[in-house]
């Protein structure tokens, strides 16, 4: 999806976006420091009593309202995750990235650059989270908004893509910002190459159910969506 820039060290620029929170928690000395006021989160500092969907490297909130749709091939294995409320969508990944080091700023120069290549203007702007990257875009439909939040922690980065009304007003996020700021992340030992995505799997039943019923009808394609709201996780 993309690739670490190659020929020299990073030049950090005034508009860089600071460290996350989740980063920072990681860094300090003191490892029984408070937990970040929102997320998303390391796995060491999510919240306890809160319903959420495993789906091994991502941990997502369960909001009443909210449907997520997980693309995954027949044998379980999450291809795209997209979350849905009313007029705004939230497309999630999430990807290796160095211990001490945030890899958001490098990922959001080369969106832009990508976008510039195909004639469409990004600009960058502040959010929550830090330097946030918004562009329209065009497509068979019409015109769309698009708004890309990147957050780094340690050894992993949440990607997420807003569109449509979320993406056009932040005012909008409502509930997909509720499973931004309560996302989990499960980063494992294994060494990684720096952006390769973290492995993603649907829960064990909701893979058992999908093969159930394509042992009843004919097999169905490898890009087919599993979705179910919120308010149905348990």
């Amino acid at each position: 999806m993309f690739s670490r820039k190659r020929g020299g060290p990073k030049h950090v620029r005034p508009t860089d976006a600071p460290p996350s929170e989740a980063l920072r928690h990681s860094l300090a000395a003191d490892d029984e420091a408070p937990a970040p006021e929102h997320g998303p989160y390391d796995q060491r500092h999510a919240p306890e009593g809160v319903q959420r969907l495993d789906l091994g490297s991502l941990l997502i909130p369960a909001i009443d309202g909210v449907e997520v749709r997980v693309q995954a091939n027949p044998e379980g294995v999450v291809e795209q995750i997209v979350l849905v409320d009313g007029e705004s969508a939230l497309q999630l990944g999430v990807f290796a990235a160095p211990k001490s080091e945030g890899i958001w700023n490098e990922v959001r120069d080369e969106i832009a650059e990508a976008m510039v290549a195909d004639g469409v203007a990004a600009q960058e702007v502040q959010g929550p989270y830090g330097i946030e990257l918004t562009a329209r875009v065009t497509t068979p439909e019409g015109p769309a908004d698009l708004r890309f939040v990147g957050v780094d922690g340690p050894r992993w980065m949440v990607r997420a893509l807003f569109q449509g009304r979320a993406a056009a007003d932040r005012s909008s996020e409502g509930a997909l910002g509720q499973v931004m700021s309560g996302l989990v992340v499960v980063r494992d030992e294994e060494a990684r190459p720096v952006r390769e995505a973290l492995p993603l799997r649907l829960p064990k039943d909701m893979t058992e159910q999908a093969q159930e019923a394509q042992g009843q009808q004919q097999p169905a394609p490898p890009d087919e969506s599993t979705a179910f709201n919120g308010r149905n996780l348990n």
